[in-house]
């Protein structure tokens, strides 16, 4: 029997040069794994906690406590355990934590620990990730939703929506669609260049240019799609990620600073409407607050029919909160983002009843990134049909749509859903 001999783990750096968890598996069969934990800037208040230091050392930012949760509480339970059931370490770290929000031990350890054991078990088996998460149903790339404009919390300018991504649905494979989008990307500089905007690039890879309200980043990206010789709506397709909960104050008004403007949940969602009617825009989310629950109601009643509603902020990822969201008709799609529920099995279960009820789920990255690729096979595993990792600048963001590139080639002809995925 092949089991977990050694686990371990180190303080690393990420995207944004703040520390964050390596874990490390070796198996009694000699074979060994590694991953990496990504973190988020703007984050759910419901999310897995993310275990830090709080000490002097980088800004109190330091997750030795973590490295060292690994390497005591969670090795002394996990050494001599077999692999290949991920299920039952995930469950153990869950039981070990004994929290709801991994509190005890922290998610960044438990996810590390988590994703290295997937990654040494597929080794061990000589199998690609994606093939052994997903088995012989994992054959659908992603269609990718690449953040080319960053406002809110992502950048320091005057535009209150987070990011605005192009979503190429209008191509027959995922290469093609990567080609596409590199081009309106450099297009888009272009435009800000000869514009004399600042063409510097925040934590994932989008441009931060000042401009006078949130409708005129989608004219810009349109700009560069016309330029790039591609058509708006037909072939590339504009999702905003709108972050609302980082500008609603504690009376539920949404403050939009950048056009000195305040709105009730009502009016922000007749301001979607405006913009949907305007522009060929196919997915919002968060659009409203993670606890503007009977804001959401009247939004997914409004604009459920017309356009993908993802909950991030939301949902958090978690299986419980979803299910909620599914009784009470509440959005139409969700984010998935691993590290905010603390295990693969967990975030495998959330996509598996999103699935079920009909809601649309989108594999996404952190704004604290690395070099790690997991999500680029998880993607295909659970056959999401859709993933946001950032645009086309940046190693870290490009890790991830590399290993797309690479999984296209290995399955020679992999399901894209593109044109399907928005049809009526």
């Amino acid at each position: 029997m092949i089991y977990i001999d050694e686990l371990s783990a180190q303080e690393v750096l990420d995207s944004r040069g703040n520390p964050t968890v390596k874990a490390t598996v070796l198996l009694s069969d000699g074979s060994i794994a590694s991953a990496i934990v990504p973190s988020g800037a703007s984050t759910g208040k419901r999310e897995a906690l993310e275990l830090r230091d709080n000490e002097e050392r980088f800004l109190g930012k330091g997750v030795l406590k973590a490295c060292e949760n690994v390497q005591t509480k969670i090795a002394e339970e996990v050494i001599g355990l077999s692999p290949y059931d991920q299920a039952a370490v995930d469950n153990l770290l869950i039981a070990l934590d004994g929290t709801e929000n991994f509190s005890n031990l922290g998610a960044n350890a438990t996810l590390g620990v988590s994703m290295a054991v997937a990654r040494v078990a597929a080794k061990s088996l000589n199998l690609p990730l994606y093939r052994y998460l997903g088995g012989a149903n994992a054959l659908t790339l992603p269609v990718p939703m690449l953040n080319i404009i960053n406002g809110g919390s992502h950048a320091d300018n005057t535009v209150d929506f987070q990011e605005y991504m192009i979503m190429p649905v209008g191509f027959e494979c995922f290469s093609e669609a990567m080609r596409a989008s590199a081009e309106i990307y450099q297009h888009l500089k272009k435009i800000l260049k000869d514009s004399k905007h600042i063409t510097s690039i925040g934590d994932e890879g989008g441009f931060a240019p000042n401009l006078k309200s949130n409708e005129e980043p989608i004219q810009v990206i349109l700009e560069a799609v016309k330029k790039a010789g591609y058509k708006e709506g037909e072939q590339i397709a504009i999702a905003l990620d709108v972050a609302s909960s980082e500008f609603v104050n504690e009376k539920g008004i949404y403050c939009l600073k950048g056009e000195n403007r305040e709105l009730c949940a009502e009016e922000l969602i007749e301001y979607y409407e405006k913009l949907i009617a305007k522009y060929p825009i196919v997915s919002i989310e968060d659009g409203l607050s993670e606890d503007d629950w009977s804001g959401w109601e009247k939004l997914t009643q409004k604009l459920g029919n017309k356009v993908q509603l993802v909950g991030d902020d939301l949902f958090v990822t978690n299986a419980k909160i979803l299910e909620e969201g599914i009784a009470k008709n509440i959005a139409n799609a969700v984010l998935i983002k691993p590290n905010q529920i603390g295990t693969v099995s967990q975030t495998m279960q959330t996509v598996r009843l999103a699935q079920r009820n009909n809601y649309r789920c989108i594999m996404s990255h952190r704004s604290g990134e690395s070099e790690d690729t997991f999500i680029a096979d998880f993607a295909v595993a659970l056959n999401t049909g859709e993933i946001k990792t950032g645009s086309t600048a940046r190693s870290e963001r490009m890790a991830k749509y590399n290993r797309l590139l690479a999984i296209e080639n290995e399955l020679g002809f992999p399901v894209y859903l593109g044109k399907k995925l928005f049809s009526k």
